[in-house]
């Protein structure tokens, strides 16, 4: 029998995302841990020699003899973020991802997402879909899987600083992570951020029983059992970068890091835990990066790598949370531990939550039927 030469894929928009549960942090959390143990265990590709790279990206000089070419504004670039990852997902994708911070002016996110999905075997497409959500809830479930192991199990009181769509869905992990929280701290720059933030924190979770705006970054970590720094800003001097200084640090405190972020010496001392997504993501970065590598990925994990090239840090303190969710390493130690986790985002990531997304999108029957060709001309 001839094998049909068929081939049909999905179009979900955000509405069909959302129906599909893409909004679901618990379940994303859980994605997110099962991914971090495939990657522990090596059953994933990504781009790069070494198959750790974030992606690639176009971006654009400061003068060219092209007077219609895009200028290098703040986030303007465009980049593409493949990936293959085993286990019960055993899938492909490829994020792409454009991105112009001058959006916010025509009232459209920074960031416009959209995540193509492969059959792994035959390379066909099975679903293109509206990334925004998918790309921000995989990015605020990895702080979560990180509360899971690294926080205190009785942590109420949550300091971030910048309350855009990263903080809405870092915190929305790790409520996930930590029922117990009921005290939230937010620093921002502007008062509509910060009015949206805690209209969407008072309808979404009533649990929270304390909102405190706070003005300084000092007051968003003192007294903190979770910190979240979720702020964007000028890359380039990582003196500018928000800083996290020992003395403010509540013995105990976990602190996950998805943004700008820098450490003073105090921080950088050993007995500070300091844990990685994925150190081939960082190695990749370095690897790519003139030095110092952090001057130009504000990510701290970037600086951690510029720590072990200058011999402040030795590579073996650096830890991987996919080696702690198999096991294979200790989660949280004691109740004083102080412990900071770089969150770089990975392809892997939406490779699996949008696997998962797909898969409800099928059993449920949402989603626009595409045909790619009945039987392809050239072949």
């Amino acid at each position: 029998m001839t094998e049909s030469t068929r081939i049909d894929f999905i179009y979900l928009s955000e509405q069909d995302m959302i129906r599909a549960g893409v909004t679901d942090m618990p379940a994303c959390v859980d994605c997110m841990e099962e991914m971090f143990g495939l990657l522990y265990h090596g059953d994933y590709r990504m781009a790069g020699p070494n198959s750790d790279s974030h992606g690639a990206a176009i971006s654009f000089p400061e003068n060219s003899p092209f007077p219609d070419m895009p200028k290098p504004t703040a986030d303007r670039r465009f980049m593409a973020m493949p990936a293959y990852l085993g286990g019960s997902f055993r899938m492909a994708g490829m994020k792409w991802y454009g991105s112009n911070i001058a959006n916010r002016e025509k009232g459209l996110p920074r960031s416009i997402l959209t995540f193509i999905l492969n059959d792994a075997d035959t390379g066909a497409p099975l679903a293109l879909m509206s990334a925004n959500l998918l790309s921000a809830y995989r990015t605020g479930a990895i702080p979560g899987v990180g509360a899971r192991h690294l926080a205190r199990k009785d942590s109420r009181i949550v300091g971030i600083m910048g309350p855009g769509v990263m903080a809405k869905t870092t915190l929305a992990a790790f409520i996930a992570a930590c029922p117990l929280i009921d005290t939230v701290k937010i620093k921002g720059r502007g008062q509509k951020s910060l009015d949206s933030f805690t209209a969407w924190l008072k309808e979404t979770y009533p649990q929270v029983t304390t909102i405190e705006i706070v003005d300084t970054i000092e007051q968003v970590v003192r007294g903190s059992d979770l910190v979240t720094y979720c702020n964007s800003g000028a890359v380039g001097d990582p003196a500018t970068y928000p800083m996290v200084k020992r003395e403010w640090v509540k013995p105990g405190a976990f602190l996950a890091m998805p943004a700008l972020c820098n450490i003073d010496d105090a921080m950088q001392s050993p007995d500070v835990r300091k844990v990685v997504d994925n150190t081939g993501l960082y190695e990749a970065w370095f690897e790519e990066l003139p030095k110092p590598a952090h001057v130009h990925v504000p990510i701290i994990g970037v600086k951690f790598m510029d720590m072990i090239a200058e011999g402040i840090m030795q590579a073996d303190q650096l830890e991987d949370i996919g080696k702690i969710v198999a096991g294979d390493a200790p989660g949280r130690q004691n109740d004083d531990e102080i412990i900071i986790m770089s969150v770089g985002g990975m392809p892997v990531e939406d490779v699996a939550w949008g696997t998962v997304v797909y898969r409800n999108a099928i059993a449920a029957g949402i989603g626009v039927p595409l045909n790619l060709w009945e039987t392809p001309v050239l072949r």
